[in-house]
């Protein structure tokens, strides 16, 4: 095996074993935070005219919001419903965007998603870790 295949294999164990070992509060902020990354390099793709490595990251956008939007628990809280609406709207801009290779629709969806992965890494943060491990997510509304 060459260094650099040996350099990616280790990296993509770490990240693996870093998912796996994550409480979900971290499964949360790190879905926001792959979401943000994923639009913002569509958004570049779209506007350099890269139509497959946009059609990628926002297909995986796509994806990570139909999983959001999956582990929410509406019967949890009264701001669920609102919230899966929210993602509703996400997942429209998302495929519009790719689908018309239009770069304003997933700016919006930037501007959405921004505030969402911002709030949620404060909730997280205000959680004790040693209760963010035990799954007290489901008291912020995810499974």
């Amino acid at each position: 095996m060459n260094p650099l295949t040996s350099a990616a294999a280790k990296l993509s164990a770490y990240n693996r074993d870093s998912v796996l070992s994550a409480s979900p509060a971290r499964l949360l902020t790190m879905l926001y935070d792959r979401l943000l990354l994923d639009l913002t390099r569509g958004e570049t793709a779209l506007e350099a005219e890269q139509w497959p490595t946009a059609w990628e990251n926002l297909r995986h956008a796509d994806q990570i919001v139909a999983e959001l939007a999956g582990s929410l628990r509406v019967d949890l809280w009264d701001g669920a419903e609102g919230l899966l609406q929210l993602y509703g709207y996400l997942a429209d801009l998302i495929v519009g965007g790719m689908i018309e290779r239009d770069v304003t629709k997933v700016r919006e969806a930037i501007a959405l998603a921004e505030p969402l992965r911002q709030t949620w890494h404060e909730a997280a943060a205000l959680l004790p870790s040693a209760t963010a491990a035990t799954g007290i997510t489901r008291d912020l509304g995810v499974a």
